[in-house]
């Protein structure tokens, strides 16, 4: 490797957990994250834009990641930023909304905010989530009935997440924590494997829907050096998606297909996409000239050059809550890289109801990154030794 974290021609690349450079860029990228989080969270207030909002988190991503790993020393520069635009998304719209200024909306007091956002140096994605509820007042309705789930699923989930555990474990605890609070998860949503430039992995934990039999996930093991994006969305009501009037502005290319486009401006769009975001999901806004970026949108959507991440709501009156965190599975134990605690939603949700599942209770007891005991078991075989 390189002083800049690149391979030399004649290296074969290691783009896992087992080379320390690529546990660097996941740090790194953590990092600069959970700071743009933040900087979201604090401003959803009474009154805010969200298109302003949504542009200054991706702002700030891009920015921070265009600091590092510029010593190029003859190498090509590692391609880094967003890697997936920064989305607020309130009360029952479940995800994704990230507006054109021209169609955004403003925030109001009360507002249940779900923050998704994503960047990434050299392929190397991290990703995070928070809910915030606008104003801060206290809450003891089905706000805070869905936060509590949301969290209590993403934390009982991250003490599963362990090297030889599988993914229908987590599977399960994302219901059972749901149904503590009279809740369910959403369908749909569900949380990945990550791998250098790729944002959705073969190996999934998806969230039960038991209305749907044809759409089963391959059981997987979770194994030494994996990086996965856990993704915890609750509704307080049954959890399915529907479809809203909302222009969907974030997209990801479709590398699998390739077709010529026939309008110059189409064309030029395409250009740009495969030049700034060939893998990783992108925005409307990320583009200078907005007419052209709608323009080539449309006519990629018809020749399938782009996969579409369309906004969608649950039923009128339900509300959704998500957290969303990146693990590293690494020999000394799971690390929860991103993410932001609980905080003052600890105080602010007063739920009517509480965990009383037994085996999730003990399960939360439990730490989310158990240390190994090595030097004690030596300490005790040192000690056996001498008895003996």
């Amino acid at each position: 490797m390189g002083d800049n974290g690149e391979r030399s021609d004649d290296e074969e690349e290691v783009t896992d957990l087992s080379n320390p450079d690529v546990t660097t860029k996941y740090m790194s990228a953590a990092g600069i994250v959970n700071k743009a989080l933040q900087l979201v969270m604090d401003a959803c207030v009474d009154g805010a834009d969200v298109a302003e909002i949504c542009e200054m988190g991706d702002k700030y991503m891009d920015t921070e990641c265009g600091k590092l790993y510029n010593n190029k020393k003859g190498k090509k520069q590692i391609e880094k930023g967003v890697a997936s635009p920064t989305c607020v998304s309130m009360n029952d719209l479940i995800g994704c909304f990230s507006p054109l200024k021209g169609e955004s909306r403003k925030l109001a007091k009360g507002d249940v905010c779900k923050i998704d956002m994503a960047c990434h140096l050299d392929g190397y994605i991290a990703a995070a989530g928070h809910t915030v509820i606008v104003g801060g007042e206290e809450v003891d309705d089905r706000r805070a009935d869905v936060v509590r789930a949301a969290w209590t699923s993403a934390e009982a989930a991250l003490r599963l997440i362990q090297v030889g555990n599988k993914n229908t474990q987590v599977s399960n605890i994302f219901e059972t924590g749901a149904d503590q609070f009279k809740c369910t998860t959403v369908k749909g949503w569900n949380s990945y494997q990550v791998k250098k430039h790729v944002i959705h992995g073969n190996k999934v934990i998806a969230v039960k829907d038991k209305e749907n039999h044809e759409e089963k996930v391959e059981e997987c093991e979770f194994e030494m050096n994996e990086v996965y994006v856990v993704d915890v969305l609750v509704s307080s009501g049954e959890g399915k998606g529907r479809e809203t009037e909302i222009r969907s502005t974030v997209f990801k290319r479709a590398v699998e297909t390739s077709y010529i486009l026939k309008m110059q401006k189409a064309r030029q769009f395409l250009h740009e996409v495969n030049k700034r975001f060939p893998t990783l999901p992108f925005t409307i806004r990320a583009f200078e000239d907005e007419t052209v970026a709608r323009v080539g949108i449309s006519e990629a959507k018809r020749h399938d050059l782009l996969h579409e991440y369309p906004v969608t709501r649950v039923r009128e009156g339900e509300v959704v809550a998500q957290f969303k965190y990146t693990v590293l599975l690494l020999p000394g134990g799971t690390k929860k890289i991103t993410g932001l605690p609980f905080g003052k939603l600890e105080e602010q949700c007063k739920s009517k109801h509480a965990v009383e599942d037994e085996e999730l209770k003990k399960l939360l007891a439990t730490s989310a990154n158990p240390k190994k005991k090595k030097k004690a078991k030596k300490d005790k075989d040192d000690k056996d030794e001498k008895e003996a």
